[in-house]
């Protein structure tokens, strides 16, 4: 009850135009230290301030849980600069140094790199990735509570906030990949995205073709492209009035939705306790948005969870999707399309009348769609029309669970054996 209507508040909000650096002026891959102009924004109702950043980090979870862990900044063509978080091994363990295979994990909405590694050992897909010997690198989109910083340190904030995750895959991701394969020396890399993290992938590997060539494989964990038949209530809803949403958007002046703060640390604590009379609110407020499975929820995860999650996000990213339940200024369902601004300036931006669509066809990276069928992001009809769309489909594999859904890929307590176990057998045909 308490965060539904932060939700549907936040989601009321977009933005203007991001400045662009231009290809040939800003090289993909820059020595952050060397750039004076970088800092954190001050302001503190645009960035968090120190004292609501959570008090146990990514890298905090990765050090405790007994591996190795490194922070990296990267700056993309746009201004951005996004923090890379890499696990390189156990902690004490023989041979890290030795070149590995890299797995790259993207997240989903709201999320951070820490979402894959709050369960530990063993349960965590980074963990397991890092112990079958994997160089494993985990991403964080702009905006989240990782990659709060930018290139002009006095950027107005309906400016920086104004993208959605079309702007993740065309300037977060390939920054983040050439970042990655020029420090690992790698030539390829294993890409493994949740949700969103399929999504930029799609919108990078069609609009940026000339990356798939450093792309072994990719593995989509619940992925997001066509979403029509969409059950979750809440996007459904706002589908429903996202032409006035975004004409009141600019009034409202809420262009993001807020990361993890004081409030949510301290509901965390005293309602969502696992021996709290109220925890069961909390674990029905996640299956309204991700689907009830609660055989596979681990309540004692849930104040960890909650530190970390939401990470942040443009509320731009939220109404992208909406865009494509039902509709926009121009109808738009049963499509996977660019940002809907209007019929007038989408005239303006691409030329025409209707945003224009992904060319799905021109993807040739082998992909693996895994998919659960109790997941209220997406239809398993939306899934077969992605698999049918791709140019280059490895495969369509069903979680084995009849209640699996859009976060028990990342929580679930038999996410290895249901999951992540078929993940890896996929990952060594390549």
């Amino acid at each position: 009850m308490t965060l539904l209507p932060v939700l549907v508040i936040s989601i009321l909000a977009s933005a203007g135009a991001v400045p662009s650096f231009p290809r040939d002026e800003a090289p993909d891959i820059t020595p952050i230290d060397k750039i004076p102009a970088i800092k954190e924004f001050e302001d503190p109702h645009f960035l968090m301030s120190a004292q609501a950043k959570t008090s146990l980090t990514a890298l905090d979870l990765v050090n405790e849980h007994g591996y190795d862990g490194e922070l990296h900044e990267v700056l993309t063509t746009d201004g951005y600069i996004l923090e890379l978080h890499r696990i390189t091994g156990r902690t004490h363990a023989t041979n890290t140094k030795e070149q590995k295979p890299v797995a790259f994990v993207m997240h989903g909405l709201l999320c951070s790199s820490a979402c894959w590694v709050v369960a530990g050992p063993g349960k965590d897909l980074a963990f397991i990735l890092a112990d079958e010997g994997y160089d494993v690198w985990l991403g964080n989109a702009r905006g989240n509570m990782y990659s709060r910083k930018h290139y002009l340190p006095d950027i107005k904030k309906e400016l920086y906030w104004d993208f959605s995750w079309h702007e993740i895959g065309v300037y977060d991701l390939p920054a983040m990949i050439d970042y990655v394969l020029k420090t690992t020396g790698r030539e390829k890399l294993f890409y493994l995205g949740h949700s969103q993290g399929t999504t930029a992938f799609f919108v990078m590997a069609s609009e940026r073709p000339e990356y798939q060539d450093k792309i072994q494989a990719m593995v989509a964990m619940a992925p997001v492209a066509f979403c029509s038949r969409m059950n979750n209530p809440i996007l459904q809803f706002i589908a429903r009035f996202t032409g006035p949403i975004n004409g009141l958007m600019d009034l409202i002046g809420m262009y993001e939705f807020k990361p993890t703060g004081e409030a949510l640390k301290l509901f965390a604590k005293l309602v969502c306790a696992e021996d709290a009379i109220t925890q069961p609110l909390c674990s029905n407020i996640l299956f309204l948005i991700a689907g009830f499975n609660k055989d596979q929820f681990n309540a004692t995860l849930l104040p960890t969870i909650l530190q970390h999650t939401p990470a942040g996000s443009s509320t731009k990213q939220v109404l992208h999707y909406s865009q494509l339940i039902k509709t926009g200024f121009v109808i738009t369902s049963g499509k996977f399309r660019q940002y809907d601004y209007s019929w007038f300036a989408n005239l303006l931006k691409y030329g025409s009348l209707s945003p224009p669509d992904y060319d799905l066809g021109k993807i040739k990276v082998p992909i693996s769609l895994h998919y659960g069928t109790n997941d209220w992001l997406l239809d398993v009809k939306d899934v077969d029309k992605l698999y049918k769309e791709l140019g280059n489909p490895f495969g369509k594999f069903r979680v084995p669970h009849e209640k699996f859904n859009h976060l028990d890929f990342m929580w679930a307590k038999d996410a290895k054996d249901l999951l992540y176990d078929k993940i890896l057998s996929v990952m060594t045909n390549f």
